[in-house]
């Protein structure tokens, strides 16, 4: 089967809605829905990370996540996994991960993944906004009424390109700019989920760069990888590479 043009789209072990009450007011005070970004977000920065035994919680993500649930909001994973497009992840390798995150964290409402290099064109990549487009039509929530968080430009980046609300959490990761482009920071990743359950949001100072520590479709079980591309993230030369993995060229765009 060729690789889909689109996004990879999973359900959480909940079904679409992810939440086992009733879902909430659709005109009330909070988001219809609260996107994550994975790598440097909910989880360390494990660069091309196929391997789940590496797998660390960010700091506040087990709050930060179970702060949204316990409102009643569906809670999503919006992440670019180029490391498929050159050949240094399966599709496997991305569901064991996804997996062992969702024992840590809990089953999310849906998971939106990227498996595309900058350079295939596709419109899901981020900071493009096909992964919060999909997610919304997954989860059957106007994006306007989504929020998206995340730890670099391209998060909040495509959270405008959808229409929906971006928080940024610096981290180390996080150039100046980033920060100072962005409409709305948080100290931590508690912080964000509370701006964006804030029903008259204002934009919070951010604080020093927080540190590193379902069902598959068959899109997802049958897509080869595809033909090698840029950094799975916009950033410079990965500090690490995964075990067994070629060592990467320097300079990489982020």
């Amino acid at each position: 089967m060729t690789r889909p043009t689109g996004p990879w789209l999973l359900s959480g072990a909940n079904g679409p809605t992810g939440v086992r009450q009733p879902p909430h007011e659709p005109g009330g005070p909070f988001p219809a829905a609260v996107l994550f970004d994975r790598d440097g977000t909910l989880v360390a920065d494990v660069p091309y990370n196929g391997d789940p035994a590496r797998v660390a919680l960010m700091p506040g993500a087990r709050e930060a996540v179970g702060a949204a649930r316990a409102a009643g909001i569906p809670v999503g994973v919006v992440t670019n996994q180029s490391g498929v497009a050159r050949g240094l992840l399966t599709p496997r390798q991305v569901d064991d991960v996804r997996l062992r995150v969702e024992e840590l964290l809990g089953p999310f409402a849906v998971w939106a993944v990227c498996p595309h290099g900058q350079g295939e064109g596709c419109g899901c990549r981020k900071p493009a906004p096909g992964l919060i487009l999909a997610a919304c039509r997954r989860l059957g929530v106007p994006p306007a009424r989504a929020v998206v968080i995340g730890d670099i430009g391209a998060d909040v980046e495509a959270a405008r390109a959808a229409g929906a609300r971006g928080i940024l959490v610096p981290t180390p990761a996080t150039r100046p700019e980033e920060t100072t482009a962005a409409d709305t920071t948080a100290a931590d990743l508690l912080a964000a989920v509370r701006l964006a359950l804030d029903p008259a949001p204002v934009a919070a100072q951010a604080g020093p760069p927080r540190p590193d520590p379902g069902r598959a479709t068959e899109e997802w079980r049958s897509s080869p990888a595809g033909p090698a591309g840029e950094p799975r993230r916009h950033r410079a030369a990965p500090a690490a590479v995964p075990r067994g993995h070629p060592a990467l060229p320097t300079g990489e765009p982020r």
